[in-house]
């Protein structure tokens, strides 16, 4: 279900928005079924918007993926982003000047990535006697490396992330440049690129990545978990 409100209407921007929220649901399987659309002037801005969705599923039991079968030594699978992914952007707003937002436009607005269709094409292939070859999955969104990751780990391990097995994007590095951001608040901030993480048996992360590829999608063997306290090491 979606929901729109703003101080007046303007047809054209509903119609456009609409069609977007539409175009993600085709994108993740899913239906559009209802919503609500508010008018309320005096309390939005002309041009200001308030847009929320919501999506409710269903699991069999045997099939969730909980993360209890994770174990030091598998491998953390990284699968490449399209850009910021909603992310970071208060900090982007007070690293770049109006003119430089414009000037980036294209790339600070490509349309989040949706993962559904390749990870369930990935769970029902590689799925052996009911048990998944995928562990556990993280989307990294706010918190990234740092505080996505760990709430899929159980207690007593960690992890381990190496930065040099994938090519950070171009924008990434700007901000961090431009802002002279931390290191470490970039991999707190924003997804450098990987969108999603899958954990998976060391012996089976070419299988993953083979099948990722036929999706259309890059990825890469970009840590692995190891022995501690929920602890995320970035090398």
């Amino acid at each position: 279900m979606d929901y729109i409100a703003t101080g007046k209407i303007q047809k054209n921007v509903l119609v456009d928005a609409v069609k977007g929220v539409a175009e993600g649901c085709r994108q993740a399987g899913c239906a559009l079924v209802g919503g609500e659309t508010a008018e309320m002037p005096g309390f939005y801005k002309d041009g200001e918007y308030d847009m929320a969705g919501f999506c409710v599923g269903a699991v069999e039991k045997s099939k969730i993926i909980n993360g209890s079968r994770i174990k030091p030594a598998d491998v953390l699978v990284g699968i490449e982003s399209n850009g910021l992914h909603s992310n970071g952007y208060s900090l982007v707003r007070k690293v770049f000047s109006e003119k430089e937002l414009k000037r980036y436009a294209d790339e600070l607005l490509k349309p989040t990535r949706i993962y559904v269709k390749p990870i369930l094409f990935l769970l029902k292939t590689l799925n052996i006697k009911h048990k998944t070859l995928i562990k556990g999955i993280a989307h990294i969104t706010g918190g990234a490396f740092y505080d996505k990751i760990p709430r899929i780990i159980p207690k007593g391990l960690g992890i381990r992330v190496y930065t040099d097995a994938w090519p950070v994007p171009g924008i990434f590095k700007l901000i961090q440049q431009k802002g002279n951001v931390p290191r470490q608040d970039m991999y707190r901030t924003f997804n450098m690129g990987i969108g999603m993480v899958l954990v998976v048996d060391d012996k089976s992360t070419g299988n993953v990545i083979s099948h990722l590829a036929g999706q259309g999608l890059k990825s890469w063997a970009i840590g692995e978990v190891t022995k501690g306290m929920k602890r995320v090491e970035i090398n």
